[in-house]
């Protein structure tokens, strides 16, 4: 739990450390003995707005990088390059003090970038082996106006993240950043990227308005599914949306945003028989919750029941198909009734397709104790969520002894 804003407001440079905020997530460790078995963090962040000086080194436009450096002076007077938009609800009014001090904490990363440090750190602190990065507010750069921003910017970070943490740290892995809004530049940005070191997959972020089924996008499922690597949808809220600016409250915007948009996806996914024409390609789903899944699994099986010559390339019903695909657990919706989630588990099979995730450092962030301590599940089903789901996934080879542990 963070500290509250007055001892924020109190605390030196010298006493910050992730470590002292993460100190009962140490405790919890080392009491339910998570040394034993291997946790793989499936969907962790940093914010890449901290490098984006370095990551401006790698753009290839010079127009588009000086238009991003000038963006991020004192006295600019846009949101820069990103676009991100929101408000400054996500850090709770300033009470997550982390977001404020994480800029200034200091770290010795022993010759390693500043973003492995403070990834490692708390890592060590929760007891997770392994972590999948993500960005930040890049996760709405799918909204950009400009298409050629988004492939220069996806393009010069996927290089940044590539040569600058992952290939410079094992534990640290990604599934990197397609520019999805330019199917040919996602193509290229596949064969460029999928077999480097650290990459264990791509990520589409869902805040965007492309159909997923459109031919263009075929050649790049093929070439991902023939890797043997998953492709992800990563959840991610539009304000601006028509439907969603309606809701005058963050907290509304926080608890659809995030699922509607892939909903949509998922939707023209499987109605569209993507699962059939890449039957190989393993898909997460990233960031959305669980609780929307009953409802697609009901509501597109009832669908397809009455109309089944609309989806005429499906061989079995739609919840079948999302059955098959992976899922991450945060935010895993913890219902009155310990029933519901009992029932989602298992329509979902989450002891085999289910995967650990914090969304560390974000606000609303899970720890590994939000899987173990559950009583719904088996020993071996906590195990293989927290990590043994993940190892299989992506062919893990290198958790150490911690992989005996794993069913």
């Amino acid at each position: 739990m963070d500290l509250p804003l007055s001892d924020f407001r109190k605390m030196s440079v010298q006493e910050f450390d992730t470590t002292k905020l993460l100190d009962h997530a140490a405790q919890q460790a080392r009491e339910r003995k998570y040394s034993e078995f291997p946790i793989i963090d499936v969907d962790s962040h940093h914010y890449e707005s901290e490098s984006m000086g370095e990551i401006l080194e790698y753009m290839e436009d010079p127009v588009i990088a000086q238009l991003a450096r000038a963006a991020s002076t004192s006295n600019s007077k846009g949101p820069g390059v990103l676009n991100a938009g929101g408000i400054g609800y996500q850090d709770m009014g300033g009470r997550v003090s982390r977001y404020q001090l994480r800029t200034i904490e200091k770290v010795d990363g022993g010759g390693k970038h500043r973003d492995i440090a403070l990834t490692k750190r708390w890592m060590d602190a929760m007891g997770i082996d392994i972590a999948v990065l993500f960005p930040t507010p890049m996760l709405q750069l799918g909204l950009h106006p400009q298409v050629e921003v988004e492939v220069a910017l996806a393009r010069a970070y996927n290089r940044w993240l590539c040569e600058r943490i992952l290939a410079q740290e094992p534990r640290v892995r990604s599934m990197l950043y397609l520019p999805f809004n330019d199917a040919e530049a996602s193509y290229k940005m596949v064969k460029e990227f999928g077999d480097k070191k650290g990459v264990c997959g791509f990520m589409i972020t869902s805040a965007r308005y492309r159909p997923v089924h459109h031919n263009s996008y075929m050649k790049t499922y093929a070439l991902i599914e023939e890797m043997g690597i998953p492709l992800a949808f990563h959840a991610g809220y539009n304000w601006g949306d028509q439907s969603i600016s309606m809701l005058n409250r963050f907290i509304s915007v926080h608890g659809l945003g995030f699922v509607i948009p892939n909903m949509i996806h998922m939707a023209n996914w499987v109605m569209n028989g993507l699962p059939e024409r890449f039957p190989k390609l393993k898909l997460i789903w990233i960031e959305s919750g669980l609780a929307w899944l009953t409802f697609m699994i009901q509501r597109f099986d009832n669908e397809y029941m009455m109309r089944s010559s609309e989806a005429p390339s499906l061989k079995k019903l739609p919840g079948e198909y999302i059955t098959d695909m992976f899922y991450t657990s945060q935010p895993m919706e913890m219902p009155r009734d310990m029933g519901m989630l009992e029932a989602t588990f298992r329509m979902i099979k989450a002891e085999t397709q289910l995967l650990y995730s914090s969304d560390y450092p974000h606000w609303d962030f899970d720890l590994p104790s939000t899987i173990y301590d559950l009583p719904v599940l088996s020993p071996q089903g906590k195990r293989n969520i927290l990590g043994g789901n993940a190892v299989k996934l992506f062919n893990i080879q290198d958790v150490g002894k911690k992989l005996a542990q794993v069913a």
